[in-house]
């Protein structure tokens, strides 16, 4: 294990010049801005997780400079004894700095030295970012070009070497480039008119040293690519309150763990169309994806080295119970995704408006695994590495991975009381998400329903109560929950809840928490126990085990 991280000599010389007096006094205007985060655990009983520490923490400091011509930046970070839902990845404890950099701008130019995220059109081909409740943290480490000169043109290049926790993998390389056409700006007739028109292209390149995999048992081995490219194209129209846009992605032959070492060819298809207008909006959007997990080592299929992310198409819920069966992209395997809203805001003084109007918001989500071809378990006699995989057809599909149709209703009945109803009717297939639960040949298929009630008692208190029940005849059948929060504007609030399986188990997961905030500190303290299951955001999702002691979290903003 790496516990601390080797900077690069040059980076740190530049780094060091900027933070200098002498180079902060040469720029104009010079801004500070930083945040510092700490989220402790104290367990009730320390034996029982990996490490044996009776105080378990994740901790984070960034400081960022801004000028006119330069700004630079660091995080620092402390997870030698991680959170226990980090604790399970591979590499995640150990501490130093693992983000530094400078970066220059000059007349639309904008040149940066070190550690970066940046996204390319949807993300089907790059996306690289920070997530800390999951764990996410794929910047890459290198240098990146931005051109914002040309009228009517945006350009990205970038290459460096992508981070996987206290490591850089220096054997793989990753380039790419990307290019934004804006067309109002070249054809005035579009502009007269009020619609804009991108055209945008984007190109990867990732080149992993040359090594081979022996297969089991066999006296011949699987020989990788150097090089994996990858394309996107898209297009964005909008005009007034419509907007389309449509996007294709193409990865050449990528063998590795998360599709079987297999060598067929990655594709993404997209297209989204949505109309906004003062009090009502819709929107529709399809996806198709094969074969598009693209990761900077092959030998790994989870989050720590992936280079891009499929957007989601299911609903990311807020409620508790709601999330106790999320979804989680299926980027290796593949997916035909739906997805559809309506939102309209009935009228003030109208029949279903009433005194002060109505919200009505709808969603549904619908997402199908691929048709394959023949039997997509054992198409190959046992095994597919070396192949090129079972084949699909293109409009043909499968099981159902996911299906979310949820109603939801805000109604202000008082000046000082609101009010929403929630809906959400979910089926769930464990068979394609990441779980060791044996649920059998079962869907989970469930009905939950929401009450949340918000009161202004008075110019300073606040109250806010949910009630949910989840019912089921699968898994640990019934949930209810409950929660009750007390807000002292803007610098208490007093919460309790409880969520417990009424089913099965009869388990019980509650929480007390108090949270103070005092002008840019905020800090929570609370006690109970969580249960274990899937966290997810983004259709990106992490195993977090249960746990139970007292957790503080503390943020601070400069």
């Amino acid at each position: 294990m790496i516990s601390r991280l080797t900077l690069c000599p040059s980076v740190l010389a530049l780094s060091a010049a900027l933070l200098s007096p002498a180079a902060l006094m040469a720029q104009d205007k010079v801004q500070v801005h930083g945040s510092v985060q700490a989220n402790v655990l104290v367990p009730d009983e320390p034996e029982d997780y990996p490490l044996d520490k009776p105080l378990l923490f994740n901790t984070y400091a960034d400081v960022g400079l801004v000028s006119k011509y330069v700004d630079a930046g660091l995080r620092f970070e402390f997870n030698k004894w991680p959170l226990p839902q980090y604790q399970v990845l591979d590499g995640y404890a150990g501490w130093g700095v693992p983000n530094v950099y400078v970066k220059g701008k000059w007349k639309g130019l904008e040149l940066t030295a070190g550690d970066f995220y940046d996204q390319f059109g949807s993300g089907f081909i790059l996306r690289t970012y920070e997530d800390r409740a999951l764990g996410v943290d794929n910047s890459i480490r290198g240098g990146r070009l931005k051109v914002n000169s040309i009228k009517g043109l945006r350009l990205t290049f970038l290459g460096g070497l992508q981070r996987n926790y206290w490591k850089w993998n220096r054997h793989t390389q990753v380039y790419g480039g990307n290019a934004e056409v804006f067309m109002q700006d070249y054809f005035p007739a579009l502009a007269n008119k009020g619609a804009n028109w991108m055209l945008g292209a984007s190109y990867v390149l990732l080149h992993e040293q040359d090594n081979e995999l022996i297969l089991p048992g066999a006296d011949w081995a699987l020989n990788f690519p150097k090089c994996v490219n990858a394309v996107d194209v898209r297009s964005q129209f909008s005009k007034g309150a419509f907007n389309v846009t449509g996007e294709f992605a193409w990865k050449g032959q990528d063998p590795e763990m998360g599709n079987d070492y297999t060598y067929r060819p990655g594709t993404a298809y997209m297209l989204s169309g949505s109309y906004s207008k003062t009090g009502m909006s819709a929107m529709l959007q399809v996806k198709r994806t094969e074969n598009m997990g693209f990761h900077s080592n092959r030998s790994y299929k989870g989050t720590e080295t992936m280079l891009n992310q499929l957007p989601p198409f299911s609903y990311q819920h807020t409620y508790a119970l709601a999330t106790l069966y999320p979804y989680s992209t299926q980027d290796s395997k593949g997916e035909w995704a739906f997805q559809g809203a309506f939102a309209y805001t009935f009228k003030r003084k109208t029949a279903l408006g009433g005194k002060y109007g109505t919200k009505l918001n709808v969603n549904i989500s619908y997402i199908k695994s691929l048709h394959y071809k023949g039997d997509p378990e054992n198409p190959y006699n046992g095994s597919v590495w070396g192949t090129n995989g079972p084949s699909t057809s293109f409009f043909g599909m499968g099981e159902t991975n996911y299906f979310d149709a949820n109603l939801s209703i805000e109604k202000r009945i008082t000046r000082d009381f609101q009010l929403t109803f929630m809906y959400m009717n979910q089926i769930y297939n464990p068979r394609v998400q990441y779980t060791t639960a044996d649920y059998g040949d079962q869907n989970v298929k469930s009905n939950i329903f929401v009450l949340d009630g918000k009161y202004k008692i008075s110019k300073k208190f606040n109250m806010r109560a949910e009630l949910q029940y989840l019912t089921t005849r699968q898994d640990c059948k019934d949930w209810a929950y409950g929660l009750l929060e007390f807000t002292y504007v803007p610098w208490v609030t007093l919460s309790v809840s409880d969520k417990w399986n009424c089913g099965s188990n009869e388990g019980h997961y509650y929480s007390v928490g108090l949270t103070g905030n005092y002008k840019s500190n905020r800090l929570m303290v609370s006690y109970g126990k969580t249960r274990a299951g899937f966290d997810c955001s983004g259709g990106v999702c992490r195993w977090v085990p249960e746990t139970k002691g007292v957790k503080i979290d503390y943020n601070y903003y400069f």
